[in-house]
């Protein structure tokens, strides 16, 4: 264990980024929800900066829904073409994950937009929050979507990672802060003293949405 909670997490996230807070013009902070969401809300408030979320759906293989083949977003669509063919991952079978990821991405959007318009991006530095990354596909898909958004550059922040992962510079993110690195890494959740799902109400508080 290295992190008690997501809110612990989010704390000492925050404090690596707060070095580089004056690198960062205009920063706006995006959880990815939901677990990304408590560990965003720390960082925004040590920044100073709004807090909103980047709505993105994993793709998990068919037989180990854990393992992402892929992720979508608001508009963005990304998949891993290597492992869907050494998984055997049929034409039909990803269009069976992906309507089914599709409805959940258009609930949380209603669910956590409601009459909230986004924060606008263009000329921003996003700085994509997620409680950690194990294949980074989620990860990747946000910062495709927040770039696409007309973010000016894209920060991705998590508080764990895989020793050896890190994102295309350029193309997932411009730069990544992580704050551990652990070796023996096999999920997010082994290095979190509670990691208990985060409800779609904590989001909502979080984001200053009344229930």
């Amino acid at each position: 264990m290295i992190f008690s909670d997501r809110t612990d997490a989010g704390s000492r996230l925050a404090a690596a980024c707060r070095d580089r807070a004056a690198a960062w013009p205009r920063a706006v902070v995006l959880g990815i929800p939901r677990g990304g969401v408590p560990v965003a809300a720390p960082v925004a408030r040590a920044l100073n900066a709004p807090l909103d979320v980047i709505i993105v759906r994993k793709l998990g293989l068919p037989l180990n829904e854990e393992v992402a083949m892929g992720a979508i977003g608001e508009g963005v669509r990304v998949l891993d073409d290597g492992l869907i063919r050494a998984m055997g991952v049929t034409d039909e079978q990803l269009a069976k994950v992906e309507e089914r990821e599709s409805a959940e991405l258009e609930r949380r959007t209603q669910r956590y937009r409601d009459v909230r318009h986004p924060v606008e991006l263009a000329g921003a530095t996003a700085i994509v929050v997620d409680d950690g990354v194990a294949t980074g596909a989620t990860a990747r898909a946000a910062c495709a979507v927040a770039r696409a958004q007309g973010a000016a550059s894209v920060v991705l922040a998590v508080p764990v990672a895989p020793p050896d992962w890190a994102p295309q510079p350029g193309v997932d993110a411009d730069e990544f802060i992580c704050v551990a690195r652990p070796e023996r890494f096999m999920a997010i959740g082994q290095w979190y003293g509670d990691f208990s799902q985060t409800s779609d109400a904590e989001v909502r508080r979080l984001l200053g949405l009344l229930e």
